[in-house]
Formats: structure tokens, C-alpha cells, sequence
């Protein structure tokens, strides 16, 4: 068995994989003050609850964009199973040609989503991660990553404004019964669901004219399932696409 481990901004997202096979994938919270102990704890009850062995883990990949976690949690996993932890970053092969200017700015997690894009889909490829923050990858036809973009995220943009208004509530991202809202909740939702799903649309259709041809277009994140439903443009929902990639970058990295 192999973990493959996402720690992101909000959420640590943990998938178990035997021979290609997803066993199972649970989140934790992301927690800046937890002790590499902490997370051996909370790893640990979710192996037990999947009723998985942590001895028979064979390996681990990391992938992070919170720093300051990225070695507790590797300490945890190497206490926790006694496997080799891989952690995506420079050394690591990952058989992506990245066109930045600084290729060592990419985030790892958007490197996992783009080597899982290009082993997955047909290319030229969009890929919208959508979590803390919306990021868009952009893929040509040789499978070069040649940049995208970094977008505040859906709970971020909610949580700002009612923050700085005082009389709009905090809502959930429910849909709402129809586009023209005709209260404040509703106006909020139709607001923060649809604007979003039009912005997807107007960036890919964008992305597109510049590059001069039409692209697969896949999302995956865990806000895309409230978004992507509600755009007009056909976009492939993809939830596994970051562990997936993670796995295929474990493989070519493995002793």
C-alpha cells in the first residue's frame, strides 16, 4: 500500500492506493500548531478506521504548499509506518517540462495535478484546481506547462465580504432556486456560484483564443463539484486528479 498526502492551505487529504486501486481517501484539517505526534494520532485513527495496516505501508508522497507543516507530517508518516517518504520538490522526477520563468515556483501541487493531466487526458489541457485558492494550469500540445493563473478561492472571496459588510450573513454554498435571488442569502448565493461559473467559462474560452486551438478542460479541488456543474462549457470533474498524480510521480521516483 502507498499514501499519497496533499497538505493544502484548509485541508490534509490522504489517499491509499494498492496496485493502482484507490483503497480509500479521508481529510484532516490543516493545523498549523500540531506536533508531529498530533498527526501520527490522526493518521493513524484513519488507517484503523479503513482497517489498514500502517505496517504494510510500502511508501509515501507528499505533496504541500504549507511549509511550515510539510516536515511535521513527513515526521509523522516515517514514524508512523517506517516507509521512505518522498516529498515533491527539486530532485524529484516528475517528467514535466515546465516553461516559467522560475520553474522551482511551481507548487507542488500543481505540478502532481499536471503530471496527472498529461498521463490522463488528451493535451492541449486546462486544469482548475479549486480549494484556498483557484489555480488554472495550462498544458500545450507537447505537454509543456507553459503557466496559468492564481485566482482568490470561493471561501476566501465569502469570508472577505462579510468580513467587511455588516449586514451580510456568512452562507454555505448550497445552489440557489434560481439565478435572480430575491433575498439576501439567495442574491449571496446566486452571486458567489454563478459569477464563479462564468469566470471559469470566460477564462477558458480566453485561454483558448490565445493559444489558437480547443483544450480538454478538467477540475478537480474540493469546492469544483459546487462550481463546474453550473458552467456552460463542458468540463470534466476529476476529485482524484492530485493523488493520482502523486502516484504516478511515486512510481517514477521508486527504488
Amino acid at each position: 500500500m502507498i499514501l499519497a498526502v496533499d497538505i493544502g492551505n484548509s485541508n490534509i487529504v490522504i489517499g491509499c492506493f494498492e496496485n493502482d486501486e484507490v483503497l480509500f481517501i479521508e481529510r484532516l484539517s490543516t493545523n498549523l500548531q500540531y506536533t508531529a505526534l498530533e498527526y501520527v494520532i490522526s493518521v493513524k485513527n484513519i488507517l484503523e478506521i479503513n482497517n489498514a495496516d500502517p505496517l504494510k505501508i510500502e511508501g509515501c508522497i507528499i505533496s504541500s504548499v504549507v511549509p511550515s507543516v510539510t516536515q511535521t507530517v513527513r515526521s509523522a508518516l516515517e514514524r508512523l509506518t517506517n516507509a521512505d517518504v518522498l516529498t515533491v520538490g527539486p530532485g524529484i522526477k516528475t517528467g514535466l517540462k515546465i516553461m516559467l520563468d522560475n520553474p522551482a515556483q511551481l507548487g507542488s501541487d500543481r505540478v502532481a495535478d499536471a503530471v496527472a493531466g498529461i498521463n490522463l487526458y488528451p493535451v492541449p489541457l486546462i486544469i482548475i484546481d479549486m480549494g484556498t485558492a483557484t489555480t488554472v494550469s495550462v498544458i500545450d500540445k507537447d505537454k509543456n506547462y507553459l503557466g496559468g493563473m492564481i485566482i482568490p478561492g470561493l471561501r476566501v472571496s465569502l469570508d472577505s465580504l462579510t468580513k467587511r459588510t455588516s449586514q451580510l450573513p456568512k452562507i454555505g454554498l448550497e445552489p440557489p432556486k434560481k439565478i435572480i435571488g430575491t433575498n439576501t442569502v439567495e442574491c449571496m448565493k446566486s452571486g458567489i456560484i454563478y459569477y464563479s461559473a462564468a469566470g471559469i467559462d470566460g477564462v477558458v474560452q480566453r485561454i483558448e483564443k490565445d493559444m489558437g486551438e480547443s483544450c480538454t478542460v478538467v477540475s478537480t479541488g474540493g469546492l469544483a463539484t459546487k462550481i463546474i456543474p453550473h458552467c456552460e462549457r463542458e468540463i470534466i470533474i476529476d476529485e482524484q486528479l492530485l493523488l493520482k498524480g502523486l502516484m504516478i510521480i511515486y512510481k517514477k521516483n521508486k527504488k
